[in-house]
């Protein structure tokens, strides 16, 4: 072989095994089974997410990587599960992202009672500089935080009495998620607020333990909460984004291409899901009708119980950190101009 025909061949082998290291399916791309978990139940737009997520995971890996979908918390309640992904037992979870504050204190601001005045608004905040700061903060705790699915905006049900104005609400006992701006912020309408394991408010509620619970209405129709509650109130009190969180134990044993393919999947699932969680959101409140009393809150009686809360948000504020604060509510601000 000719010393220029050497060359040519050597130029080619080199072009090919650089590809066959670069591009996902090849050596940079192993084979690898994952566990993500949730505590919704199967059919809700959170693990209607992820399986899309795992779908699109699939696709692009070659079939090399697989995500498996626990929903309905087989693998247990939120704080369980957030344990085990920080201690890489579980790879990957969806939790609302203002529980996270339990672990870096600025993630409380996601929590703040009517924040948002529509998803598209939380969608600017979370995909742009602000979601990126919370999310570059949650590493040191043994987490990832991909992108930032939809819960959606929070309700309020109870068997005791119709809620038509902000003292109604006086005297209920409601469950709350384990989080201390749930606990303060029904505590100050006058509730008694009780946080608990989501697994077990149904029971809570047969059982009369507790009056009522807070969720969105996809949350209360998928599981069945329905059965157990007369009266449906629509407050829009809080909405709620949940992280798609990795542990970062799992994370950094995954090669440059691995995680950049689980990236890009994560941000295009982002994108289906929210749009099913907002369409499933107005399909449940349509079923809801149905079988519930439903109320909508005036704007006078919102307007209330936001003068109410506003020493709540003024706490959490201070913990969460006043620049952040006022960071997030400027780009509110100039996002309504």
């Amino acid at each position: 072989m000719s010393m220029k025909m050497t060359k040519v061949v050597g130029g080619v082998a080199a072009v090919l095994c650089s590809l066959f290291f670069s591009t996902p399916g090849h050596a940079q791309i192993n084979e690898r089974t994952f566990r993500f978990a949730t505590n919704k139940p199967a059919g809700h737009p959170i693990p209607v997410g992820a399986e899309k997520w795992a779908e699109i995971v699939k696709e692009k890996s070659g079939g090399k990587m697989t995500i498996k979908v626990f929903p309905g918390a087989v693998l247990g309640g939120d704080v369980q599960v957030l344990s085990s992904v920080q201690g890489g037992t579980i790879d990957f979870m969806s939790m609302n992202s203002g529980i996270l504050q339990s672990q870096v204190k600025e993630f409380a601001v996601l929590d703040f009672p009517f924040l948002f005045n529509d998803g598209k608004e939380a969608d600017k905040i979370l995909d742009g500089v602000i979601g990126k700061q919370l999310a570059d903060l949650l590493p040191p705790k043994g987490l990832i935080n991909l992108a930032y699915f939809e819960l959606g905006f929070r309700q309020l049900t109870n068997n005791r009495r119709p809620i038509n104005r902000m003292e109604d609400i006086s005297g209920l006992k409601i469950r709350v998620i384990q989080s201390p701006i749930y606990i303060d912020t029904f505590n100050a309408l006058g509730a008694n607020a009780l946080p608990m394991p989501f697994p077990e408010v149904y029971t809570s509620l047969e059982q009369k333990i507790i009056d009522g619970q807070e969720n969105p209405t996809s949350v209360v129709e998928s599981n069945k909460l329905f059965e157990v509650q007369k009266h449906l109130t629509i407050t829009n009190h809080i909405y709620n984004p949940q992280s798609l969180l990795s542990s970062k134990k799992t994370w950094d044993k995954l090669t440059k291409d691995e995680q950049n393919l689980l990236q890009s999947a994560a941000i295009e699932a982002t994108k289906f899901q929210r749009q099913f969680a907002r369409d499933t959101a107005d399909k449940s409140f349509d079923a809801l009708k149905k079988t519930m009393q439903v109320t909508v809150l005036s704007p006078e009686e919102i307007t209330k119980i936001r003068d109410k809360l506003k020493p709540v948000i003024e706490k959490y504020s201070v913990s969460a950190g006043p620049e952040l604060v006022k960071q997030l509510l400027s780009e509110l601000e100039k996002m309504r101009k």
